[in-house]
Formats: structure tokens, C-alpha cells, sequence
């Protein structure tokens, strides 16, 4: 018990401080103690009293000994949760973002930030883990956030520098109004986060939407991407287009009229994405369905779901500038990850892209569906990895042998 007060009277001085302007009030508790701690930040300031000023912006539940370990340094707050160490009630991003506040007792930077980063005229909210050589991107699918990458963050820290990612118009980056919410724009704000993070080239790992974004940025800049990992990546319809004239009348400013919607909505929808339910914690699905439902009852927020919805299903497939004419031209090295069981983006999907890049690699997992790294985290993260380390040793050997070639080029020749 002396170690746990201690931890937390260390608090107010390993604090790093916070934007102008930023407050936040989080409970913690300690559920094998039976103790809760409640701790106030502001823009310079900690304070850690026993009961709490205001009701708490997030709630944060652990045992004893994580905290302690959280606190030491010696275990990451996604790594807890992940391992069910740790749960989490209310604002998501203030509870990942507890861990990057604090300097460790050893003077070390957090083993976690949460960052807002000002890239080209938007607000990108990042969570950065890792301290590697090369950098990974993770960019989540339509209505989800960063938040669905946590084991993936966890699972390349070791190795890479990664970045999770909000989109603009979701989580809890900003949300522009009048945007075209679309694969283009979306690239480009995926690129001005590269330019204001000094990033030349990244590996970028995408999710439903985020797999689209992913390619591209790999078909407009691929000069800045190393590898993509696409996990059942939207793809434009090549048939069931029935519907196109319909959806363009649906305009995406019908979204700005309140409409109600509720977590128990959210929540069968969020289930009805996995091919086995069972495989993941309940609570999953409370924190996914709270967290949209709280981003969704703004106006802005709306608007961007449902313009991002909507150019996924009105994307031209063919033609000069169609997604399977353009698909064919993609540089960088590829996988794409299928789920068997996906209801959204199906397997079948496989055949035209083999066509168009019949060099990627293409992994199905077996029983899975729209969110592998998710439902089936071992298996997808696991396939991320050890393909970007194979993009990174395949692109060394290459500026090897580059360098090899003009070394030769360059030697005089041998007197007679």
C-alpha cells in the first residue's frame, strides 16, 4: 500500500504539462484494493486528491501491481490492456493519453504520446509508441479510430516507430465541414501528417477505409511508402451498382438533421462485424459503441461518416481514372489481408486484385471478418510484422546492391 501512495504523490511532479487550454479529471481505481484515486490536470498543473472535484472524464481500472508497473515503466498501458489489465470507462483517448502526462522515475519520456499534430489545415490526433528507425502509419476504418489499432501499436512498438491515427472528420481529430471526405483527400491529409512529422517514407497499415487511403497514397506518392499491409481494404464495387443514382441523391448535408441513434444500435452493429463474437472481451463493444456514439452527436461528425460512406459506394471502378484501371499501376510491395467471413468487403474480392497486382501477397484468415486485427489480433499483427520487416529487408538489399553497381561504375580500371 506505502508503494501504491507513493505512486501516486509522485504524480504532480513527473508531470509534463498539456496543451493551453486542456483539463481533465480521471478516477482511478484499484479494484483488488478497493480504493479509487481521482487526479485533475490542467495545462501545467496535477493535482491528486481522494475524492473527486467534478464527475471524472474517463475511469481507468487496474490491480495494484500494474499500476505500480505502469507507473515504473516496465509495462505500457496498451500492452495492460491488451492483456486485460486494465479497463477503461468514458473518454478512450484521455485514457491512453494518462501514460504519455508523466515522466518515469528514471527520467525517461513515456512509453506512449498522444499528440494533436497540425498537418496541412487540420488537427490529427496520433498516438506514438516505439522509438525504431522506420516508421509505421495505422489508419482505421469508416466510423471506427485509433483505438482499434491498440494491440497493433503494441505489437510493432518493439520494432518500429508507429503511429495510430485518427482520420480528419473522426475520433477526435478535427472535422471539417465542407470536405470531400474521400480517398484523394484523405491521402493527402495522410501525407501533410508525414511532412509536419518529418516522416520521408512510412510502411502504412490500413483497415476497411484506412486500406483504401493506404493505396491511395501508394498510387499518388509512392516514393513515400515502403510497404502496404491492407486488411480487407475497401474496394470499389465492380457489380451491385444498382443503387449509384439513389446514393447521389443522398446528400451528405442530409447528416447535419439530428437524427437519434442509439449504443444498443452501435453495439449490434459493432458484433455483427466479426465472423466469432466470442473470441472478444464484452466489453468491447461498450467502449467501441460509447466512443462513436459520443464523436456521432455532432454535426461535423456526421457528415464526415456519411460523405466517407458514400464515396466508398459511388467510387468508379473502371474507366481511365476507375480504382481497378488505377490498381494495376501500384508500386510499393502489397498484402492484403481477406477475413473469409467478412459481411462487408467479401472474399471474392480476391480474384481481380490477383489480376491487377498479381505480385502482392494475399493472406485469408480463416473464420474472420471485417476487423482482423481486431477478432484475430495474433495472426493479423503477426502477418503485418513479419511483412514489413521483409518490405525493409528487401528495400535494403536493393540499396546494396544499387550502391554495389556505382562502387563498380566508379573504379578505375586496373593498369595493364
Amino acid at each position: 500500500m506505502r508503494r501504491v501512495d507513493d505512486a501516486f504523490a509522485s504524480l504532480p511532479g513527473r508531470y509534463l504539462g498539456a496543451d493551453p487550454g486542456f483539463e481533465a479529471s480521471y478516477r482511478i481505481e484499484l479494484d483488488d484494493l478497493g480504493l479509487s484515486w481521482a487526479v485533475e490536470l490542467d495545462a501545467i498543473s496535477c493535482e491528486v486528491t481522494a475524492s473527486p472535484k467534478r464527475d471524472a472524464d474517463t475511469v481507468i481500472g487496474t490491480n495494484a501491481m500494474t499500476w505500480l508497473a505502469l507507473r515504473e515503466g516496465s509495462l505500457s498501458g496498451l500492452d495492460a490492456f491488451r492483456s486485460r489489465l486494465l479497463w477503461a470507462r468514458g473518454n478512450l483517448d484521455l485514457a491512453v493519453a494518462f501514460e504519455g502526462f508523466f515522466r518515469l522515475p528514471s527520467g525517461r519520456r513515456p512509453l506512449l504520446r498522444l499528440r494533436e499534430i497540425a498537418a496541412g489545415s487540420h488537427r490529427i490526433s496520433t498516438l506514438t509508441a516505439g522509438n525504431g528507425p522506420e516508421t509505421a502509419i495505422l489508419i482505421h476504418g469508416l466510423g471506427g479510430n485509433k483505438t482499434s489499432f491498440f494491440e497493433t501499436v503494441s505489437a510493432l512498438a518493439p520494432d518500429y516507430t508507429v503511429h495510430a491515427i485518427d482520420l480528419p472528420g473522426f475520433g477526435s481529430s478535427s472535422k471539417p465541414i465542407r470536405a470531400p471526405f474521400d480517398a484523394p483527400w484523405f491521402a493527402q491529409s495522410v501525407l501533410d501528417l508525414c511532412d509536419a512529422l518529418e516522416i520521408d517514407r512510412a510502411h502504412l497499415v490500413g483497415n476497411s477505409l484506412g486500406g483504401r487511403i493506404a493505396i491511395e497514397v501508394g498510387l499518388t506518392a509512392p516514393e513515400r511508402v515502403s510497404s502496404l499491409s491492407l486488411l480487407t481494404p475497401s474496394l470499389a464495387w465492380r457489380r451491385r451498382r444498382g443503387f449509384v443514382p439513389i446514393v447521389r441523391l443522398l446528400r451528405p448535408e442530409l447528416a447535419a438533421i439530428p437524427h437519434p441513434i442509439t449504443n444498443g444500435l452501435v453495439r449490434r452493429q459493432f458484433w455483427g462485424m466479426f465472423a466469432r463474437p466470442g473470441r472478444l472481451h464484452p466489453s468491447a463493444a461498450d467502449l467501441a459503441s460509447e466512443e462513436f456514439v459520443r464523436t456521432y452527436r455532432t454535426v461535423a461528425a456526421r457528415i464526415a461518416f456519411h460523405s466517407a460512406a458514400r464515396n466508398i459506394y459511388l467510387e468508379e471502378p473502371f474507366g481511365e481514372r476507375g480504382f481497378w484501371t488505377r490498381l494495376s499501376s501500384l508500386r510499393p510491395p502489397a498484402m492484403f489481408v481477406w477475413g473469409d467471413q467478412d459481411p462487408l468487403v467479401p472474399l471474392a474480392f480476391c480474384q481481380p486484385v490477383a489480376e491487377a497486382l498479381p505480385e502482392a501477397r494475399q493472406v485469408v484468415l480463416e473464420e474472420c471478418g471485417h476487423v482482423p486485427q481486431v477478432e484475430l489480433p495474433e495472426q493479423a499483427n503477426a502477418a503485418v510484422h513479419h511483412f514489413i520487416a521483409e518490405a525493409s529487408a528487401s528495400a535494403t538489399a536493393r540499396a546494396a546492391a544499387r550502391i554495389g553497381r556505382a562502387a563498380r561504375r566508379l573504379r578505375p580500371a586496373r593498369a595493364a
